[in-house]
């Protein structure tokens, strides 16, 4: 097949692809494919041609736009929302468009820790593997991880409990005045520190029963403070039954917040 392409039709494809060839090579094919339904002894691309590959191409999405956003919005709300039909749609969408792979894969990595967490940590786990696996084999076949991992992710049950507690772990260090590192935690790499008590007293947890003693590892002013919250919900109920028996006091504070 002969495929003649206009100077300026090439331009266009070089100027719109942005350096990104898989773009450019996407749009190239889509041209070439308009402008054969116009005459079977060869195929004349013109620069028209061109703008409507990209036009079809882009399905209203811009890389740059407002348009974009609201998609990777949408995409990571759907998983959030544990509706996988709606999260394949809008990654679909968005690979259509030509979005970079890896950029899809590494937002589902940071949303398996923000909004999954401790309810599956296996989901951290998948959505690692995905990224590696798509930067391993590239695209097509890509399409196929990701797919994998986005219906993974929506279908996990979900908690933002890790991502609330740096959250307020953060506040609490850039609000208060910050406390010195109590003694029996400090590193005593010297006798003089030694002799200035540090490490003193400092129980270690491998030599009592079932590898746990109960002392207190937060600044004196913060000893009863709580940061994680874990939920009912996936495995981290069975992390919260374990926190509440090895800490009384939380499972004091669970019932504080229940009343108030």
């Amino acid at each position: 097949l002969a495929v003649q392409l206009d100077e300026d039709a090439c331009a266009l494809i070089v100027h719109l692809a942005n350096s990104d060839a898989r773009v450019a090579l996407n749009a190239l094919e889509m041209a070439v494919k308009l402008a054969q339904r116009k005459r079977d002894d060869g195929v004349h691309v013109t620069r028209a041609d061109v703008e409507q590959a990209f036009q079809q191409r882009a399905l209203f999405y811009d890389k740059k736009g407002d348009y974009h956003y609201d998609t990777i919005s949408a995409f990571i709300k759907s998983i959030r929302g544990s509706d996988p039909d709606a999260a394949v749609y809008w990654m679909a969408r968005m690979i259509e468009a030509g979005e970079d792979p890896k950029f899809i894969a590494r937002r589902m990595i940071i949303l398996a820790s923000e909004d999954i967490g401790n309810a599956d940590p296996l989901a951290l786990v998948i959505a690692t593997a995905g990224f590696t696996a798509v930067d391993y084999i590239g695209m097509p076949e890509g399409r196929i991880v990701l797919s994998q991992v986005a219906t993974y992710l929506a279908s996990a049950p979900k908690s933002n409990a890790a991502f609330l507690a740096i959250e307020k772990a953060l506040q609490e260090v850039k609000s208060t005045e910050l406390e010195s590192v109590p003694l029996h935690l400090r590193n005593a790499p010297t006798p003089l520190m030694e002799q200035l008590g540090y490490g003193k007293d400092y129980k270690y947890a491998h030599s009592y029963e079932d590898h746990f003693v109960e002392q207190n590892y937060l600044p004196e002013k913060l000893k009863d403070k709580i940061f994680y919250h874990p939920t009912d919900i996936g495995s981290e109920k069975m992390i919260k039954e374990r926190l509440e028996k090895l800490w009384p006091k939380r499972k004091n504070s669970a019932k504080k917040e229940k009343t108030e």
